[in-house]
């Protein structure tokens, strides 16, 4: 699971991802810390850390007693941040290149349908 990036974040974007593809959808119970841990033969407190990541953010929620669950609405709340972050790292520097090249709105609308098309 190590790609360079710290453990934690590996373990929330995971998460993320999970919820996103619908393998984990909103409302279900998403696995203990120990579970995590075992699972991905990290420690509980790194675990910890990254759950917390989404708890702050607001896609999980805790259930005292019972555990931690997906928020209503979660899915949805990823999509925009990902589509932002997607535009700030992709589109932005696409437009900054294109315009640098003199490729007007309407040309790189094309270029794009064209790619989309293969």
């Amino acid at each position: 699971m190590d790609d360079g990036r710290p453990l934690f974040l590996q373990i929330a974007e995971a998460l993320e991802s999970a919820i996103l593809d619908g393998s984990m959808p909103e409302g279900a119970q998403v696995p203990s810390i120990n579970e995590l841990a075992a699972f991905h033969r990290i420690n509980p407190a790194t675990a910890l850390k990254g759950v917390n990541r989404l708890v702050d953010a607001g896609v999980l929620h805790k259930r005292r007693g019972v555990g931690m669950f997906v928020t209503e609405g979660a899915r949805g709340a990823l999509l925009e941040a990902r589509r932002g972050e997607f535009a700030a790292e992709h589109v932005a520097p696409l437009v900054s290149r294109a315009q640098a090249l003199g490729i007007g709105a309407d040309e790189l609308a094309a270029m794009i349908t064209k790619e989309m098309g293969r």
